[in-house]
C-alpha cells in the first residue's frame, strides 16, 4: 500500500491531476491561451532578447494571438469536450509575461474566459518583476471569485546563471513578490529549469531549498532544451556544456522531490518541447516514458516527495 497521503494510486508525489480531482471533484484541464504580450526583458524595459532559452519568446505556448480570447479557449475546449465530457476547465494564460500590461487591458482578456461554461478557474504566467500594485489588487479581487493561481518564473537562485540566461531580475524581487501574493492569499507556482548551463547537482538542489522555504503552493520541473533559433543554441555551439543525461535528470528530480513539502503540488515534472525545432536533449521527447522512469526510481529507492523534510 502507497503510504504518501497525497495519492489514490502508486504515485509517490503529489500530482496536480490528484489535487484537481480532489479540490474541483472532476476532471480538470488547463486550456493554454495567448494574449498578445511581450516580456520587459525582451521590449527593453529591463533588458532585450528574452530569456536565452526563450523561442520567439515563449510565444509558440498558448493558442492562436491572431485570434480573440474567446475563439481560441473553445477550439482547445471543443477538442477535449470529446473525450471528457464532463470536464472542467482553467483558463492558462501561457504566453510571455501576462500580467504585462494595464489592468484595464487584463480585464479584457481575464474576464471573459471567467464567463465560460464550467471554467473554475484561472492561471497566469508572469514574472516577479512585471505585477504593478494596481494590477496586485485586481488579482486579489480576482482570487475571491475564482480559482486563481498565479506562476512565477524563477529559474534558478544562483545569480550567475539568472544573469547568463538574461532573467534580468533579482532573488530579492522575487521573493517579495512571493510575498504580496501571499499576503492576499493568491496561490504561486514557480518554474524551475534543471540542466541550465554549468549549474551543478547541488545548485539544482539548492534552489529547491530555497523554494522549500518559502510559502509556496505548486512547482513546475523543467529540463532545458536547446532549441532552434535561440540564444541559448548559439551559446551552446560555442561552449558545449554538459546536457543531462535522462538519468541525471531523473536522480536529480528524485532528490528535488525528497526535498520538498509533501502539500507541494507538482504542475509539471518534464518538459515538453516541440520535436520540429529541439536541438537537444532529444530524450525529452519522450516524456512519458520520463515520467515513468521517474515513479521506478522512487519505487526502487522506497522514497516519497517531502521524506527529507521531516
Amino acid at each position: 500500500m502507497n503510504k504518501f497521503k497525497y495519492s489514490d494510486d502508486n504515485k509517490r508525489y503529489h500530482t496536480l491531476d490528484y489535487f484537481y480531482k480532489h479540490k474541483f471533484n472532476s476532471k480538470v484541464f488547463k486550456v493554454s491561451l495567448n494574449g498578445g504580450f511581450t516580456c520587459p526583458n525582451i521590449d527593453g524595459t529591463v533588458g532585450t532578447g528574452g530569456c536565452i532559452y526563450c523561442h520567439k519568446g515563449s510565444s509558440d505556448f498558448g493558442g492562436n494571438k491572431e485570434k480573440d480570447i474567446v475563439t481560441q479557449f473553445n477550439e482547445v475546449k471543443n477538442m477535449l469536450l470529446k473525450k471528457w465530457p464532463k470536464a472542467k476547465y482553467i483558463g492558462y494564460f501561457q504566453a510571455n509575461t501576462n500580467t504585462y500590461a494595464p489592468v484595464e487591458e487584463l480585464k479584457k482578456l481575464y474576464e471573459p474566459i471567467l464567463k465560460l461554461d464550467n471554467v473554475v478557474g484561472l492561471n497566469i504566467a508572469t514574472r516577479a518583476d512585471s505585477i504593478t500594485d494596481e494590477c496586485l489588487n485586481y488579482l486579489e479581487d480576482l482570487n475571491k471569485r475564482t480559482y486563481l493561481t498565479i506562476e512565477l518564473g524563477l529559474q534558478t537562485i544562483k545569480e550567475e546563471t539568472s544573469i547568463l540566461i538574461n532573467r534580468c531580475h533579482t532573488l530579492d524581487c522575487f521573493k517579495d513578490m512571493v510575498n504580496k501574493l501571499r499576503e492576499r492569499n493568491i496561490n504561486v507556482v514557480v518554474h524551475i529549469i534543471n540542466g541550465l548551463p554549468n549549474e551543478t547537482k547541488e545548485d539544482m538542489l539548492n534552489t529547491i531549498k530555497y523554494l522549500n522555504n518559502l510559502d509556496i503552493q505548486g512547482i513546475k520541473i523543467h529540463m532545458l532544451s536547446i532549441v532552434k533559433d535561440t540564444a541559448l543554441e548559439k551559446y551552446y555551439k560555442k561552449n558545449k556544456f554538459h546536457i543531462l543525461t535522462k538519468d541525471e535528470y531523473i536522480d536529480i528530480v528524485v532528490d528535488q522531490l525528497e526535498l520538498l513539502r509533501p502539500e507541494i503540488v507538482i504542475n509539471r515534472i518534464t518538459g515538453d518541447p516541440n520535436k520540429e525545432i529541439l536541438i537537444e536533449p532529444n530524450w525529452l521527447l519522450k516524456k512519458f516514458v520520463v515520467m515513468n522512469d521517474i515513479n521506478k526510481e522512487m519505487v526502487k529507492r522506497d522514497t516519497y516527495q517531502g521524506i527529507k523534510t521531516y
